[in-house]
């Protein structure tokens, strides 16, 4: 199965996260601004339709590489962006979790990458811990939902997601509305968020995982440098990296990859994991590296 639905969209499980094209830290201008655009082009000419980002990238520097590289944009193309935080003038991240704010943010987006309407945008969550929703989180969280509502009911954007949220946070919206995607961490070592994955894949909503590679934040990175990645990488001559991402995408059908990258030799790696079969014994070793944290 090489493509899900993301609302009204089918994309490749395979697809492009922006986070990486601004410069160090998510902020600024990229390292070099002709491999940005460069990155982006080819990745339509990958085949690639669905394309993550969010205004807080710079902030607004991811969008505005999209718009300039790919506008206007090809029709089967879901642009998907993110809101519930913001950036200061020395690039600290920022909630920005106020009903309004989110719909101001939803309306930058578009402004910023040139659109009426979005395929998608997703509630990223700040409420502390995110194991629960207690009486304070749970009335902010149903005021943002009606935001989020009523930027979709209104045009502005086609399906609603969320973010960074606990399996209780899904099940509360989707007893209010339908929810097209979730954007939780997920990888081979970390599998905290494997409750809000099999909500989402018996719903029939996508799933996208962030940091399936580990965190782009920390030195050490316990996924790319798994004995067990490591080891199936050399015995199948290709990167720890696309191991990894090959095996992300066997977890379940709705999970969609959005890995990133502001090279376009990493970019031609990442995408073509939709190539790569890993046999059943590599996918049990895999498996059980993921439960248990064992070689």
């Amino acid at each position: 199965m090489d493509s899900f639905s993301l609302g009204t969209h089918t994309v490749g499980r395979v697809g492009f996260g922006a986070m990486q094209l601004p410069g160090p830290g998510v902020f600024g201008p990229p390292r070099d601004h002709d491999q940005a655009i460069a990155v982006l082009k080819r990745a339509i000419e990958l085949g690639i339709n669905h394309i993550d980002t969010a205004q807080f990238y710079g902030p607004r520097v991811s969008n505005e590489l999209i718009r300039e590289a790919l506008h206007p944009y090809p029709e089967d193309l879901a642009l998907v962006s993110k809101v519930g935080a913001r950036r200061d003038d020395a690039g600290n991240w920022t909630p920005a979790q106020q009903p309004d704010e989110l719909r101001a943010d939803i309306e930058e987006n578009l402004a910023t990458l040139g659109v009426d309407r979005l395929a998608a945008v997703n509630l990223r969550i700040h409420s502390g811990d995110p194991s629960s929703v207690g009486p304070v989180h749970r009335e902010l969280f149903d005021r943002q939902l009606t935001a989020m509502i009523a930027a979709r009911d209104e045009g502005l954007i086609e399906g609603i997601g969320l973010s960074s949220i606990s399996e209780e946070h899904l099940r509360i919206a989707l007893d209010r509305t339908d929810i097209v995607t979730v954007q939780n961490a997920y990888n081979l070592v970390d599998r905290s968020a494997q409750p809000v994955l099999d909500l989402c894949t018996e719903r029939g909503i996508s799933f996208v995982p962030f940091f399936p590679l580990g965190s782009a934040f920390t030195a050490d990175n316990p996924v790319l440098g798994h004995p067990a990645v490591r080891r199936e990488a050399q015995k199948l001559d290709r990167t720890p990296a696309q191991i990894a991402l090959a095996w992300t995408l066997t977890v379940a059908p709705n999970v969609l990859l959005i890995p990133g990258t502001s090279s376009v030799a990493h970019l031609e790696e990442n995408t073509a994991v939709r190539d790569i079969e890993l046999d059943e014994e590599t996918k049990r070793e895999l498996d059980a590296a993921a439960s248990t944290g064992a070689a």
